[in-house]
Formats: structure tokens, sequence, C-alpha cells
């Protein structure tokens, strides 16, 4: 164990969708600022250009990873680096997933495709991700923690947005079977649940609404990214050395008020209302 409880000097850690500029870049940050080597993982160039370079010419230990964590060429590709990066290998962060816009849709509009892309994203490559990471540190008798992003979504219900919510929800099963299985290997596995967060995703679906945001979130506000990452952080790290199989909800105390969603049913966060009917009927 670290002197520092929280210092990660010495070890490898992955971050899997590490450059979209929200949490995934801020988690690069501070495990980077943590002591570890952190191989930032995107399938976006441009976005490990404009959101890890920056990093990397900060002096952080950052290796940029162009590869997409869906498919197992994209897997290998990762781990091929791990291979060649001086350090242990230790820990994975499972950032990679979300939802574009024009997926939310009442239930009965759902195609298979819709479906099974939400799950890919959220979902396989979380898992797959998560596998072939516990597979190498079992293959090396090393210990190690894997945090993964859940949602809000899939601690609650998710209206118009089942395929996210239910994708989410299968996340934090995934994560404590896991748990279970890899216990004794010394491999902890847990995950976060953010509530809404103020990140470049979020800002394609909620507006800016103060008085809002102080009546739907007990703590009165959004999350910011480093609050996202200062959990996973917390997780990732010796502090929480005898905790697994959990999911740690971030939400500042949204889910306890639960009163986000409108007569409609549908979440006061949808800043446009023409979207909050064409998803509606």
């Amino acid at each position: 164990m670290d002197d520092n409880p929280v210092g990660l000097s010495g070890r490898i850690v992955i971050v899997s969708g590490a450059a979209g500029g929200g949490i995934g870049t801020t988690v690069t940050r501070m495990v980077a600022a943590a002591g570890a080597t952190v191989i930032a993982v995107s399938r976006s160039k441009e976005n490990l250009d404009t959101h890890i370079s920056p990093l990397v010419a900060e002096g952080l230990s950052v290796i940029p990873v162009s590869a997409d964590a869906s498919i197992d060429e994209g897997i290998a590709t990762v781990m091929d680096q791990v291979a060649v990066t001086d350090g242990t290998l230790y820990g994975l962060v499972n950032v990679a997933g979300g939802a574009a816009p024009t997926t939310w849709m009442p239930a009965t509009r759902v195609t298979r495709e819709d479906w099974r892309d939400l799950f890919t994203q959220n979902l396989e490559t979380m898992f797959f991700m998560s596998q072939a990471v516990a597979a190498e540190l079992k293959s090396q008798s090393l210990p190690g923690s894997i945090v993964s992003i859940s949602s809000i979504s899939g601690m609650n219900t998710a209206p118009f947005h089942i395929g996210y919510g239910t994708a989410k929800a299968a996340l934090v099963a995934a994560t404590r079977t896991m748990a279970v299985e890899l216990a004794t290997d010394g491999i902890r596995i847990n995950a976060v649940a953010p509530g809404v967060t103020a990140t470049p995703a979020s800002l394609t679906y909620v507006d800016d609404d103060v008085e809002r945001d102080r009546r739907a979130i007990a703590m009165g506000r959004r999350g910011r990214p480093e609050e996202q990452a200062g959990a996973i952080l917390f997780l990732l790290s010796d502090l929480s050395s005898y905790i697994t199989g959990q999911t740690l909800l971030v939400d500042g105390g949204l889910n306890l008020k639960w009163t986000h969603m409108g007569a409609d049913h549908t979440s006061l966060f949808l800043k446009d209302q023409a979207f909050r009917e064409a998803i509606s009927h």
C-alpha cells in the first residue's frame, strides 16, 4: 500500500473515455496528479489532441491512445500499450458511454438498433474492457481496482430513456457479480452513479436554470466533473481498500428529492419544450 493512501505512484491506470472534456478528462488529470501513469483512451484523435495533449504538455504522465473500446481490436490496442508502459498495471476507469439526445423517446418507439447501440456503448464497452484488465491482473497475480460510470438513471426510473437507464442498471449488476468473482484475487470492482453534472455532453440537452436546480437537487446545484472524479479516485485508491461491489450515488441529493419530473413525467432538465413534446408522442 502506498504511504499516501490516495497515491498511485508506480501504477498504470487506464481511463476509457478519457477525452470528452468532462468527467473522463478530469479523472485523467486527477489520477495522473496522484502519481499514476494514465493510459488515456478515446476513439477520437481530435478529442485526444484537444483535451489530453494539454495534460501531457503540463508534464503529467499521460499516454494518449486512439482506440475504440467497444470492439476487440480497440481493447487489444489498449492492452498492447499497457505491455510497453513502465509501471505496474493496477486500475481501470470506465467512463466511455453516454447517449445522444436522439436516444430519448417513449419505450414504445425504441427499436432493436437503438437498444443494442445503447447497450454496446454503456454495458459491453465497460464489461469487455474490465474483462481484459481483470484477466491481465489475474495472470500476473496483481491486485487492482476497476471503477465504472453508471448513472442515476440506472438507480431509479428513466422515463423516455429506457435503453440508457436499463444499460446503466445492468452495469451495476455486472459490477456486483464481477466483484464477487474477483474478490479473492485482490481485484476490487465498484461504480459511481452521477446525478446531473455540468459536462460538455450534458449541455446538449440541459440548460442553465439556477432556480430549477435549487428546487430539484437537495444541494441546490448541479455537480462538477471534479466532484465525480473525486469519488472515482477514492474508489480507485487504497482509501477504499475494503470496498467492493458498490455503486456510489454522487448526485448532490437529487435522488433524495426525486422532484425533477414534470406533470407529463418528462425531466425538468430538458431545456426545449419542443424536444420534450417530440420524445413523449
